[in-house]
């Protein structure tokens, strides 16, 4: 993705128009810039009366994962490796106030590194599971 031009080279770009020597499309030339770069900044300069570029927003909502939610995820996992995802889901609302989908806080677990990790109560069976045809699963 291509970098924004530096203010310094803003700022000397709108002061040697405001000299008054030379037109917009030339100093384009001059400096590299396009003519509708020029014509941009020369439009900001305008509005706002600054020569520096004008401060950027943030794209989207605003994320609700904030670092405590993280830190009551690594914590509850810490507690409870084998906890679900509905029991995450339960917790992180009564201590946070913070209401997530179980797919959303099954990317932050990934995000964050942390092993979530659901035990089986009961042990392997010893016998392979039928299917449906009366065969063996896997066999060949």
């Amino acid at each position: 993705m291509p970098q924004p031009y530096s203010d310094d080279r803003r700022r000397k770009f709108l002061e040697a128009y405001e000299a008054g020597q030379v037109s917009l499309p030339e100093l384009a030339k001059q400096f590299g810039v396009s003519w509708g770069y020029s014509k941009k900044i020369r439009a900001q300069q305008l509005r706002s009366g600054r020569k520096q570029r004008p401060p950027q927003k943030r794209h989207g909502p605003v994320g609700r994962v904030t670092p405590q939610v993280q830190q009551q995820l690594r914590a509850a996992v810490r507690q409870q490796p084998d906890v679900t995802l509905a029991e995450l889901q339960q917790r992180i609302q009564q201590n946070t106030g913070v209401e997530l989908g179980r797919s959303w806080l099954w990317v932050w677990l990934q995000r964050l590194g942390v092993r979530h990790k659901k035990n089986r109560s009961a042990r392997k069976s010893k016998n392979r599971a039928r299917t449906s045809g009366g065969g063996r699963r896997g066999g060949s």
